[in-house]
């Protein structure tokens, strides 16, 4: 707005007559000297305009200026907030990777459906679901043994197949830098490198109850509810061995075989002691 003659009143200075203004600043001419002030913040305390259609208007470019300003404040607060979380989550996480001990069995199998067997290799990512009791329920489950040595391994069964014939249809170590133990979306990311999806025919001999026992009922093969279960390092190990020698193509046996020496290497395996599969496919 233009404010330039306006006739105000200052508390202490008396009337004057604004003769230059601009978004920051404000000069007004006395009965013996000019006064600069810093613009619009003279105004409502210590400076009136004379003029009520000018002093509303002003007011109203006031007002705005403040909530813009309350406005910025909000957002550094924020800001300054999610730093803090970042920071918190930052050292939680440094102190778990630094305390962590191998659990044996802190692999997992997910159970793939139909949309999940797409998604989960062109995202490269699973969810590992909501619980369904307790004070948390509807929250996502937190893959809590989950470490930089998981993998996560990828099967579906047909629906016109049996549980025994339940497919491996690929695998992936987690992200380097995933602890599901402060996972909050329940989403388990796979690592850039060691990932693996098998062929049709590839996963059609890599049945995943060859490697799997229910140490309870080693003679069941049952998947009654979850999206997903912990299992034997060991048994991954045996898993990503035999995706080893499926591999015909030489970059993808190169591939397999890196995988495999990365996972032995973070989960403290020797491969030359690697024992055969004995899981319930093989008791039958």
């Amino acid at each position: 707005m233009n404010l330039i003659n306006k006739k105000v009143t200052h508390k202490r200075f008396g009337v004057g007559s604004i003769v230059k203004h601009n978004d920051s600043s404000i000069e007004i001419h006395f009965a013996s000297e000019n006064k600069k002030f810093v613009f619009p913040d003279v105004f409502g305390t210590h400076l009136k305009l004379h003029d009520k259609s000018d002093a509303k208007s002003l007011e109203e470019i006031i007002q705005k200026k403040e909530n813009e300003r309350k406005e910025e404040e909000l957002k550094k607060e924020e800001e300054k907030n999610l730093q803090r979380k970042k920071l918190a989550l930052r050292l939680e996480h440094e102190k778990l990777m630094k305390n962590h001990k191998l659990h044996p069995s802190s692999q997992m199998v997910f159970w793939c459906d139909t949309e999940e067997q797409n998604t989960s290799f062109s995202e490269w990512k699973v969810f590992s679901g909501v619980l369904k009791s307790g004070n948390n329920k509807g929250k996502p489950n937190k893959p809590s043994r989950l470490h930089p040595n998981s993998a996560v391994l990828l099967t579906a069964v047909d629906s016109s197949k049996l549980e025994k014939d339940r497919r491996i249809l690929g695998v992936f170590m987690v992200k380097e830098d995933f602890v599901g133990k402060i996972c909050e979306d329940g989403y388990i990311p796979a690592h850039s490198i060691y990932r693996i999806q098998l062929t049709e025919q590839e996963s059609d001999q890599l049945l995943f109850w060859k490697y799997y026992l229910n140490e309870k009922s080693p003679e069941k093969m049952t998947w009654n509810t979850g999206k997903y279960r912990y299992f034997e390092n060991l048994w991954m190990a045996q898993i990503l061995l035999d995706i080893m020698s499926l591999k015909s193509d030489p970059n993808e046996r190169e591939q397999a075989q890196q995988f495999f020496q990365h996972f032995c290497k973070m989960n403290q395996i020797s491969a030359q002691e690697l024992p055969k599969p004995n899981g319930a496919l093989m008791r039958i």
